[in-house]
């Protein structure tokens, strides 16, 4: 669990998302030691899933792309058993509940755990439900990344109290030009969550340029990009590995300053 927590000791924490598999799978391998040496300072990897609800456009049609190539959970649980001979990391996965729920949810959270993984991501888990995997991912010692959007404040205190790893603060005013709108949110967000409990708090919601991610960094411990990086392997396909790179230390760069 102490591994996430390292993520966020040196200064703000960028954190880039990758789908598994798209163009495939040594490509995302690539990518990841690419982010790792980019700067990045914890990476989530999309375990794609038929019906990714959170998703816009751009994730799903990596989804789409990955799961055509034949991409499964357990050919990605192979692919961090490689990463983690060479790199330690912090890594969570993000993925739909279903995905878990279908592998088995004891099986998924102990494998995670015995490769490594620091914690789970699931967007579709409401608060209210987390009870099917929390004991799990507890026992295992895998954290259950909590996500919190800028709803009722009696909501965002009872979630952080039961937070793990650190919280994914979301805002439904991710609309890019509203920027005066979203930080005043984001900042009451962050601000809550540490009134009840001292944890780590991560921004995403559509940041894509450095600017964003500098302001945004103001705001919180860290700033998480998933589709700015998914555009350019889809755009780049196995030639994607040095834009990623390049564009991860442009934003790494930019929190840093």
């Amino acid at each position: 669990m102490n591994k996430i927590k390292s993520a966020f000791k040196n200064g703000k924490a960028f954190i880039p998302f990758i789908t598994c598999g798209d163009p495939d799978l040594e490509t995302t391998e690539q990518a990841v030691y690419a982010m790792k040496e980019a700067g990045a300072d914890l990476i989530e990897l999309g375990i794609p899933f038929s019906d990714p609800t959170a998703e816009g456009p751009v994730i799903q049609g990596a989804n789409v792309r990955a799961l055509a190539g034949g991409v499964t959970t357990d050919k990605i649980f192979d692919m961090v058993q490689r990463i983690r001979a060479n790199t330690q990391i912090p890594m969570v996965f993000m993925t739909y509940a279903n995905v878990v729920f279908s592998y088995g949810s004891e099986r998924f959270i102990k494998r995670a755990a015995e490769l490594g993984m620091d914690g789970i991501i699931l967007p579709d888990l409401p608060y209210e439900e987390k009870e099917e995997f929390d004991p799990l991912c507890r026992q295992y010692e895998v954290a259950l990344i909590s996500l919190i959007a800028p709803t009722s404040e009696e909501r965002i205190a009872m979630i952080a109290k039961e937070a793990s790893g650190f919280v994914y603060c979301v805002s439904s005013l991710g609309v890019t030009g509203v920027r005066s709108g979203i930080t005043t949110n984001v900042g009451a967000m962050v601000k809550k969550v540490k009134e009840v409990r001292d944890i780590p708090c991560a921004i995403g919601f559509g940041i894509s340029t450095p600017e964003q991610a500098k302001t945004m960094a103001q705001y919180a411990d860290g700033v998480i990009v998933g589709s700015a990086i998914v555009k350019l392997c889809a755009q780049h396909g196995k030639k994607c590995v040095p834009y990623v790179k390049e564009y991860v230390k442009s934003m790494k760069d930019a929190i840093r300053s």
